[in-house]
């Protein structure tokens, strides 16, 4: 039998073999995870079809395939059970001395937790130690976006250094590694939105103060009543959708030669995922209250993070939201999302004397950036649609009463 790569949606062509969990000659069973395939938007994982034996890998791991392309041959029926009978009864007392220990160093390895091979490198490495990181693939099974995730973390698990280890010196400076399909499709995105749009950035600063008062004097209500925490987001989800409103062509593409307007907000929010930013969507976010944007993020940030996102979560938003201040940026210029024709990025905040009333006083201060397509939206739209989310956020009743 032949095992193929399966359609991965109408927008994918070409994959990448992340890792094989199983090995040539090794018995498989039906649904069985045999190999992990990585695309520019999601993992695929594929399945083994029958009960048998996998006979031969023809793609290894870090080749490209494309859909249909036969990765890999099986047998069906019973798998391993024939092998070498005779083998096993004609083996020596010392043989099953040796069978002994093997059994009890099996025994003892059994409570190590089950880890990828591709993860087992990255481990090594690094000399991270594998029984202290929670797996999130099948069964606990450690993969390798868990082990790379264990590296970037600066109090991860160091593992016992060999007695006898000897330091290796390396006299290669530089590590050669093929660009992952997400990779790969992201650095093809920006560069074809640098060279299709007239892109511009605005920037505004506004004063959070507002929304700090109001989180601090409702949050407890609000988290005992949703069960979630009222964060800064929805703030700007909602302050966006009103902006959008009053200014369509925020929320308008261009496609060939006529501009298409829509009538839905399909807000995107960028999210650091398992494989690098995405930018899941939240729909119709125009009839979701606060608590329902701040579940509906958070639902699709854990999805990132455990790289459960399906092509669906990715596609057709109308405009992005990019939230930088997270990892403390203050100031940047956000690169359009195609086909969208505006992204919003945000920052961090940080007090600031301003002048209010003519009195200097201490405020939070976040600086707002739009970046813009300037062939469908001009200057003066872009900056009023700016100083409308600037407004809705000092002045957060704007946002109940839709002014």
């Amino acid at each position: 039998m032949e095992l193929k790569v399966p359609p991965a949606g109408e927008s994918i062509s070409t994959v990448m073999i992340s890792e094989w969990l199983v090995a040539e000659g090794d018995s498989i069973t039906t649904d069985q995870i045999l190999v992990v395939l990585e695309t520019d938007k999601i993992n695929v994982e594929v399945p083994s079809p029958v009960d048998g034996t996998l006979v031969k890998i023809l793609k290894k791991a870090g080749d490209d395939a494309d859909i249909g392309e036969v990765l890999a041959e099986l047998t069906a029926g019973a798998a391993g059970a024939e092998k070498k009978p005779a083998a096993a009864k004609e083996a020596s007392p010392a043989k099953d001395v040796a069978a002994s220990k093997d059994l009890s160093a099996s025994k003892s390895a059994a409570d190590e937790p089950i880890v990828s091979p591709a993860a087992r490198r990255v481990l090594d490495e690094k000399g991270l130690d594998a029984s202290q990181i929670q797996g999130t693939g099948k069964g606990g099974r450690v993969m390798k976006e868990d082990a790379v995730a264990a590296v970037a973390t600066p109090s991860a698990p160091k593992a016992k250094a060999a007695p006898t280890a000897v330091p290796v010196v390396s006299g290669e400076r530089e590590e050669v590694v093929s660009m992952s399909p997400l990779r790969r499709k992201i650095a093809e995105r920006l560069v074809s939105a640098q060279q299709t749009a007239a892109i511009l950035t605005t920037f505004n600063e506004v004063d959070m103060s507002g929304v700090m008062e109001l989180r601090k004097r409702y949050g407890k209500e609000f988290l005992d009543k949703h069960g979630v925490k009222l964060g800064f987001m929805p703030f700007f989800v909602k302050a966006a959708v009103e902006a959008l409103k009053a200014f369509p062509e925020v929320n308008a593409e261009i496609r060939e030669n006529s501009i298409v307007y829509k009538n839905h907000y399909d807000i995107g929010v960028a999210v650091g995922g398992g494989k690098g930013l995405v930018v899941p969507v939240l729909r119709e976010v125009d009839r979701l209250s606060f608590a329902e944007v701040e579940t509906g993020i958070k639902e699709l940030a854990k999805k990132a993070q455990d790289m459960k996102l399906s092509l669906a979560d990715l596609e057709g938003g109308t405009f992005t939201i990019s939230n930088g201040g997270i990892y403390g940026s203050m100031l940047s210029t956000p690169i359009l999302n195609p086909p969208q024709s505006g992204i919003l990025g945000l920052h961090n905040i940080v007090e600031r004397p301003v002048a209010v009333n003519g009195k200097v006083e201490i405020r939070p201060i976040m600086y707002l950036a739009l970046s813009y397509d300037h062939r469908i939206i001009d200057g003066r739209g872009a900056v009023s649609f700016l100083v409308s989310i600037k407004n809705a956020i000092e002045d957060p009743a704007r946002l109940l009463l839709e002014v």
